[in-house]
């Protein structure tokens, strides 16, 4: 038998295989064989005569997806050696949790059906790891893919959860197959077994390609300028005034202006001097008055750019879940926001709704508050919790009546959370962020690749504003049309094409994953009662 059995190394194994292919240097191809050496550890600790079972599963389990989490999310520490200490140990925790509920459920269940909650439960925690005040989704299985949309493009049909389950019904496979038919040099049936499996992989990348060729790729048409400003946000940026970014905006602009242009984009917090801008007061401001005129010499161009914003409350009691006190009786909500600015129009805004959590939102800040206190890292500017807005805004250009949906960095991790702006109408999305926090390694470029993802599910083009890097232009197939590289300084000028297309996606968001998380509830139930162990047997 060539597969050894130390369970050690088969769970580093596993580790490294969910390492190894992840994007964007992974091969992804790995993944469907990354969770087999982790199988036959599950398998091996069932069958053999091992002492405090449970115990062996659970500390080899976490051994090998905290490979997995550190190895791909390492670079969190360049933001907070905290914040990846917790993430890395948490996140390995959560999923050592679903290999012992499998194991668990096999004792309780015929073994297919077991097979079956593994797979719903995977996926419903994945689905939950998205909503939760806690939420830290970027390992998801869906994702992986992010670098091969050749091989993905039904996502516009099932969302990355498709390939979730893709993933895992894989690795299950080509684990039954070849622990009933081990892998030797003498004996080749399990060369037969494993075929349909193979298969399994082949097909569903066929069929990509098919939808790749037969989509119909629409003409860009719509300039627009997207701002690299490569501001080192832990030195200069929050030191710095609000004219000085105007300022740093007009000389970038000057020469990159065209009369086909109609948008201009600044990365997330552009502006973000003191506390912010307020909302109330913000058309008397000097900022206002200065981008008005920057506009009055460009009628047919929308500004769109990240700002910080609060509102004002003068009350006894808190005024909303997020609000901070920062006076007697006075409380503050601070906004990662958007800003929409046309030439004499009311200015509107957008808020950043999906937080990071530790920087922007304290979890069950109810709960924990009166505990801990604010306990938020400081990574520059006003460090408290943030307001969120409950809806999905559009901005809607004037002139060419074009709806933008403004995604603002780590929102764009999120599937159906997307499909919020398509539903409100927006026909591009435009995606402003900062991720210089995490310096020169894979986290930006990680970001940058999920976008595609998002590009997909809705058959919607992209254009992303970045502090550092990448800048970019994605089309509907996911493709990156043209880039800045990370650590320029520099205005992408880019077209994009826009697209009122609904796709089956963007109707019904992640309905794989609101099934799964029926299934796995039943199953659970089902296991508690073992009704099904003991009519198998």
């Amino acid at each position: 038998m060539i597969y050894f059995k130390n369970p050690v190394l088969l769970s580093i194994l596993s580790g490294v295989l969910l390492t190894l292919s992840w994007p964007v240097q992974g091969f992804s191809f790995l993944i469907f064989f990354s969770l087999i050496p982790l199988l036959f550890v599950e398998y091996q600790i069932t069958k053999e005569n091992y002492k405090r079972k449970k115990t062996r599963l659970f500390v080899l389990s976490y051994i090998g997806f905290f490979v997995w989490n550190f190895g791909t999310t390492w670079w969190i520490v360049n933001s907070s050696i905290f914040g990846m200490v917790f993430a890395i140990s948490c996140n390995t925790l959560f999923y050592t949790i679903l290999i012992m509920l499998f194991h668990w459920s096999k004792k309780r269940l015929p073994l297919r059906t077991a097979y079956v909650f593994l797979v719903s439960l995977w996926i419903a925690f994945e689905k939950f790891h998205l909503e939760w005040d806690f939420s830290w989704p970027w390992l998801n299985l869906g994702n992986v893919f992010s670098e091969d949309i050749h091989w993905i493009q039904w996502y516009e049909f099932t969302g990355s959860f498709g390939g979730s389950l893709w993933v895992l019904l894989i690795n299950i496979g080509l684990f039954e197959a070849l622990k009933n038919h081990p892998f030797t040099l003498k004996n080749t049936l399990w060369i037969k077994k494993m075929s349909p499996w193979l298969i399994g992989i082949a097909a569903p990348v066929t069929i990509s390609l098919i939808l790749f060729q037969r989509e119909n790729e629409l003409i860009p048409t719509t300039e627009v300028l997207l701002l690299q400003p490569n501001i080192d946000p832990y030195i200069e940026k929050y030191d710095r005034k609000n004219d000085y970014y105007f300022n740093l905006m007009v000389d970038m602009i000057a020469d990159q202006i065209s009369d086909e242009t109609r948008y201009i984009f600044t990365p997330e917090t552009y502006f973000s001097s003191g506390f912010g801008a307020s909302l109330e007061d913000f058309k008397t401001t000097a900022l206002h008055r200065k981008l008005d005129s920057l506009l009055e010499k460009n009628r047919k161009i929308q500004l769109v750019s990240g700002i910080q914003t609060f509102r004002i409350y003068r009350t006894d009691n808190p005024p909303t879940l997020s609000a901070n006190l920062i006076g007697n009786r006075v409380w503050a909500d601070f906004y990662n926001s958007a800003l929409k600015m046309e030439y004499q129009q009311n200015p509107e805004f957008y808020h950043k709704s999906k937080l990071v959590v530790g920087v922007e939102n304290m979890p069950y800040k109810s709960f924990f508050k009166p505990l801990l206190g604010e306990f938020l890292l400081d990574l520059g500017g006003t460090v408290s919790s943030r307001g969120i807005q409950d809806y999905r805004g559009v901005f809607e250009h004037t002139e060419t009546k074009l709806k933008t949906g403004p995604v603002i960095c780590y929102e764009s991790i999120y599937g159906e959370f997307v499909t919020g702006y398509i539903r409100e109408g927006a026909q591009f999305l435009a995606i402003i962020t900062n991720d210089a926090w995490w310096g020169n390694t894979a986290g930006h470029k990680q970001l940058l690749s999920y976008a595609r993802l998002r590009a997909i599910e809705n058959r919607r083009s992209i254009v992303r504003s970045a502090n550092t890097g990448i800048s970019a232009a994605i089309n509907a197939k996911g493709e990156i049309t043209n880039k800045l590289p990370y650590n320029a300084k520099g205005v992408l000028k880019a077209k994009f094409a826009p697209s009122n297309r609904i796709t089956f996606y963007t109707q019904y968001g992640d309905y794989i994953a609101r099934w799964s998380g029926f299934v796995s509830v039943l199953f659970f139930l089902i296991a508690i009662s073992g009704r099904l162990k003991k009519k198998n047997q």
